[in-house]
């Protein structure tokens, strides 16, 4: 006669798994909510959203263009995706989110489906709370740059990669052709490091076990097939157009910002240990718990996890981590390929340490609101602190006041957010010294517009002298967008004031505000002062953003 407790265990194991994926979900919602609670940040939010709903509007989805301008700082994944959500969702900060929420959701899913395979349930659950609480995923997770894309198929290129070495004999075919899949799509999201950084994981993993002899049962053939069909056309069309394409993108924009010390954010060698304590506080302190060397037999008979995939975890965090400590340059967004395993090594060192303690569950719980409840708070904080460097609220009122045929002149910065908000459909015209600029600019917004202007010599008009202000302002249909700081002087007649900004000061030309239907709007400044809503037309057919802002 049948015992009944294979069933039994067998429905446990199904709800075991339904509350998993329970959380799962949740955690991602979570971070939509969070995603959708503060504007864009400047510069990067600003610029990468910008290049999607440029791409969206103008048509040319070849080219990648910032302010009209070509800009080859990166692969164009990011923008296409970025462009079909805002076609589809509409023109709003949570559209363009949505692309690294989803990057995120993936890279939550794979650590989850993965570790599951090759440890527990338990574990599993527990690793994808302490990564779906971290501030890397609910804050890294909604930021709009290339990082979290990349991240996300890189973890998957090595858990894919990993998995496929560790079946028994020849490596498994099919998830090594996904491993090289992962990797086309990562050259996709920021370049060479898509491709390198697995590889490199892969490769010191192999050595470490001593299974480096498999690798020549790769599936070579179909997997590289696979990925040049899926990666290499763009690259190849975009050299065709730009000859100097692959030199600026590949030796100017990667190589080089890896090995040179002149580019933005210098920090020291430490850099990313402490930023690992931040992005995955408070549960990191639990992965070094797991530093120490232990046999297979225990390792294995204590959690189910075999020895190999101990070793890949920190295969996975020593390399990454060493890989981008060397450069000069050190951005925050870089390590997030390492949380995934950080959050398996977590969840195996609590298992260890804390698991069989009484006050585990509670205290497990009391550090998950404490992360939630910190995220929240860095993010509805953000906006306050950014306000003065964004161009938010010139953007309402020039989307309201300004027609789409008028021209809006910049100068002595970049409002990397002003189009995005505004919704305008024509470059900005930026004036500034540029001849003293290519001389002097360091790694800024002047240099990505004069070198992408090099591309597109049609697109480099929007580039123009200082000279040109003046007549400007005698035109009618100007408007001249310029920080605070900076006033207008007699020298330069015909401007004159009509939004002064939290950070941002809009001027209007003189012959467009003396024909202009309705006085330089006091009231509308207010309003947009005093409301996040921003100011309502006055019988005037504005730029599309108005509606935008008005309904937000």
């Amino acid at each position: 006669m049948n015992s009944p407790t294979p069933p039994l265990l067998h429905a446990k194991t199904l709800t075991e798994q339904h509350i998993s994926r329970l959380i799962l979900a949740a955690l991602w919602l979570l971070l939509l909510l969070l995603a959708a609670l503060r504007p864009l940040a400047v510069p990067d939010e600003g610029r990468y959203g910008e290049i999607g709903r440029w791409m969206l509007i103008s048509g040319d989805w070849l080219t990648p263009r910032l302010n009209g301008i070509p800009f080859f700082h990166k692969p164009p994944l990011l923008y296409w995706l970025e462009a079909i959500s805002l076609a589809t969702f509409g023109v709003h900060e949570l559209a363009l989110r949505l692309v690294p929420a989803l990057h995120a959701g993936l890279m939550l899913a794979a650590l989850y489906l993965v570790a599951r395979r090759i440890s527990t349930e338990q574990i599993a659950r527990r690793a994808v709370l302490m990564l779906g609480s971290s501030l890397g995923f609910l804050v890294g997770g909604q930021y709009v740059n290339h990082d979290m894309m990349v991240a996300a198929w890189i973890g998957v290129a090595i858990w894919c990669f990993a998995q496929a070495f560790m079946a028994v004999g020849k490596p498994d075919a099919a998830l090594a052709r996904l491993g090289f899949l992962a990797c086309a799509m990562g050259l996709l999201s920021k370049g060479l490091i898509g491709v390198a950084l697995p590889g490199m994981v892969i490769f010191f993993w192999l050595i470490w076990t001593r299974q480096f002899k498999k690798i020549r049962y790769l599936p070579w053939p179909g997997g590289l097939a696979l990925f040049a069909v899926v990666a290499l056309p763009w690259f190849v069309l975009a050299q065709q157009k730009y000859p100097e394409f692959f030199n600026y993108m590949f030796v100017g924009q990667q190589f080089n910002r890896y090995t040179a010390q002149v580019y933005n954010n210098p920090q020291p060698a430490w850099f990313y240990l402490v930023v690992l304590v931040l992005l995955l506080f408070p549960w990191v302190f639990f992965a070094l718990a797991q530093m120490r060397r232990v046999t297979t037999m225990t390792l294995t008979s204590a959690i189910g996890m075999e020895q190999a995939w101990w070793r890949l975890c920190w295969v996975w965090v020593g390399a990454i981590l060493l890989f981008f400590s060397i450069p000069n340059s050190k951005l925050v967004g870089y390590i997030l390929p390492v949380l995934p395993p950080l959050a398996l090594l977590a969840a195996l060192g609590w298992q260890r340490s804390m698991a069989h303690r009484a006050l585990a569950g509670p205290a497990f719980a009391g550090l998950l609101l404490l992360n939630v409840g910190i995220a929240t708070a860095l993010v509805l904080k953000v906006g306050d602190v950014t306000r003065s460097g964004r161009s938010q609220d010139v953007a309402a009122v020039l989307a309201c006041a300004a027609t789409p045929s008028d021209t809006v002149y910049v100068s002595d910065a970049y409002p990397y957010d002003l189009p995005f908000y505004a919704q305008t459909a024509r470059p900005l015209v930026v004036l500034e010294n540029w001849p003293l600029l290519r001389q002097r600019a360091g790694d800024g917004w002047q240099r990505e517009l004069f070198e992408g202007a090099d591309f597109d010599a049609r697109a480099a008009q929007v580039l123009r002298g200082l000279d040109e202000l003046g007549p400007a302002g005698q035109a009618p249909g100007n408007w001249f967008v310029t920080r605070s700081a900076r006033r207008l002087t007699h020298n330069l007649p015909g401007w004159t004031l009509h939004y002064q900004g939290a950070g941002w000061t809009l001027y209007r030309s003189g012959a467009n505000a003396a024909t202009a239907a309705t006085p330089p709007s006091t009231a509308m400044a207010a309003s947009v002062a005093s409301t996040p809503e921003g100011p309502e037309p006055a019988q005037h057919k504005g730029l599309p953003g108005c509606k935008h802002q008005r309904d937000k």
